[in-house]
């Protein structure tokens, strides 16, 4: 089983703001802005748009947004009719997943992205700040969500089934490029859960090193430098961690046992 780390979410070049840890240890995913036809106001927590929180975070861009990956129907406003699982990705992004990573039936992504632990006063959500805990006070990088792959779609005529899904889309279907990732019905290493889903806050699920910003993730075999298939150029080794600088979309992990084994633990 191989093991691929997705990055998703908002970050400094889409939204501007990071992603919370709520109170009660809920991870939201911003869904990066687009020109989508889904809204913040199509998703909720504890009955409230995702919106609303975005504004007491003092988010200024559009409204519509991006859902994918899109791994529970729980936090949908409304249900969708044969709703299942999915990740898309398309251009170079799915060519290195395709080409490179060689993804298959049975491999697992963890999704991660850019948070802060927030706290409702008042009436408003705020990020937290000042108290002395590395963990409240500073912008982390942690792993959010998973999913192990079910399906591979690759064709526009089926890709078009899934119309919930923005990989669905013409303008998406009739690039050769465009893949859909249907989850597995249940995990294969844990048959009492989902193929797909989102985590809870955990430390160990930080990747972020402690006293360190975000992106200078704690030192690893597992996902060193000399462990990611293909060349990324935006990895370093440093002294205090793996420095894995900008931008980027994925990282798939030469396939080991001690990396199946970390994934599990983090999943489970």
């Amino acid at each position: 089983m191989k093991i691929i780390l997705s990055r998703k979410g908002f970050d400094s070049a889409n939204g501007g703001i990071v992603s919370p840890i709520m109170e009660d240890g809920t991870l939201i995913s911003f869904p990066i802005p687009s020109d989508d036809k889904d809204t913040f106001n199509d998703l909720i927590y504890c009955n409230q748009p995702y919106s609303k929180i975005l504004e007491d975070l003092k988010y200024k861009g559009t409204l519509n947004c991006h859902i994918d990956p899109d791994l529970s129907i729980d936090r949908r406003k409304k249900m969708i009719d044969g709703w299942c699982p999915i990740f898309g990705q398309i251009n170079s992004s799915s060519v290195y997943l395709i080409n490179s990573v060689r993804v298959e039936v049975g491999d697992l992504f963890l999704f991660f992205g850019n948070y802060h632990k927030v706290k409702y006063t008042n009436g408003k959500y705020q990020y937290i700040g000042g108290t002395g805990d590395f963990y409240s006070d500073n912008d982390l990088q942690l792993i959010w969500g998973y999913m192990q792959v079910g399906k591979i779609i690759t064709t526009p005529e089926e890709q078009s089934k899934y119309t919930w899904h923005p990989h669905s889309n013409r303008n998406r279907t009739e690039k050769d490029s465009n893949v859909m990732f249907v989850a597995s019905e249940k995990l294969s290493f844990n048959a009492n859960m989902s193929g797909a889903g989102v985590l809870k806050y955990r430390e160990d699920r930080v990747l972020t090193a402690k006293n360190c910003k975000k992106a200078t993730w704690i030192k690893r075999s597992i996902y060193d430098v000399d462990a990611i298939i293909g060349n990324r150029k935006n990895s370093s080794k440093i002294t205090n961690g793996i420095y894995y600088a900008g931008i980027w979309q994925e990282l798939g992990l030469c396939e080991t046992l001690d990396c199946e084994e970390w994934a599990k633990s983090i999943v489970q």
